[in-house]
């Protein structure tokens, strides 16, 4: 697990990657909760989703936003970070010139941050929100929602109440010439304590559906 320093909009930022051997590798760029409550990107959640990931053969690449760990910068509010998160996304893409999907993944404050990127790249050809906190951040920006993906959340999670989410969705699955997939874990709460392996089996699930198998070579059949 590599560590790995790149540019971004404010100094320096600290990430880690991990490829796969094959250079066509689908990547994904996995991003942490809110840096003002404790979030970085050796968050569990993150943490879990990252492997989890890279086990369906991505490519894969979490990092501190700005003013977390020895990332430069301080906390910008959400514009910074999303500044950040393309800087992270440039870097991922220049590693792999070849990969043949792109994929975000975030994490209550980074679902909002990844949802916002979605709209910016129109490379990233899926997404997956956790515990998306519709409750405090405006989602509006997805209209329309240019990518089909996951929106995954607990049912007891009270940082991000699952009303909220529901809402979300339901104004999401209105748009066409996407698929918005919705799974509410029972139990769950927002950090998916007692349900850890259960949450990435889904997401892993749901991508390894979506992930186009790499080309056939002639010569090998």
């Amino acid at each position: 697990m590599p560590e790995v320093n790149f540019p971004g909009p404010e100094g320096r930022l600290e990430g880690r990657y991990h490829p796969q051997p094959d250079n066509d590798s689908p990547i994904a760029l996995i991003l942490q909760p809110h840096p003002q409550f404790g979030g970085t990107m050796n968050n569990k959640v993150v943490y879990n989703l990252y492997y989890g990931m890279h086990g369906l053969g991505f490519s894969v690449m979490r990092f501190n936003f700005r003013g977390v760990g020895r990332s430069q910068g301080e906390f910008d509010g959400g514009i910074g970070e999303l500044s950040d998160a393309a800087s992270a996304l440039d870097y991922l893409q220049e590693m792999n010139p070849n990969a043949r999907q792109c994929w975000v993944v975030g994490f209550s404050f980074g679902a909002w941050i990844g949802m916002q990127l979605l709209m910016r790249r129109p490379e990233i050809s899926g997404f997956v929100s956790v515990a998306p906190p519709a409750n405090m951040y405006d989602f509006s920006f997805l209209a329309p929602c240019p990518s089909s993906g996951l929106v995954l959340n607990g049912s007891v999670d009270r940082v991000a109440p699952p009303d909220d989410v529901v809402k979300l969705v339901t104004k999401l699955k209105t748009q066409k010439g996407i698929t918005i997939t919705h799974t509410v874990m029972d139990g769950a709460n927002h950090f998916f304590d007692k349900q850890m392996d259960e949450m990435v089996k889904h997401v892993t699930d749901y991508v390894g559906e979506r992930v186009m198998p790499p080309p056939i070579d002639l010569d090998d059949i």
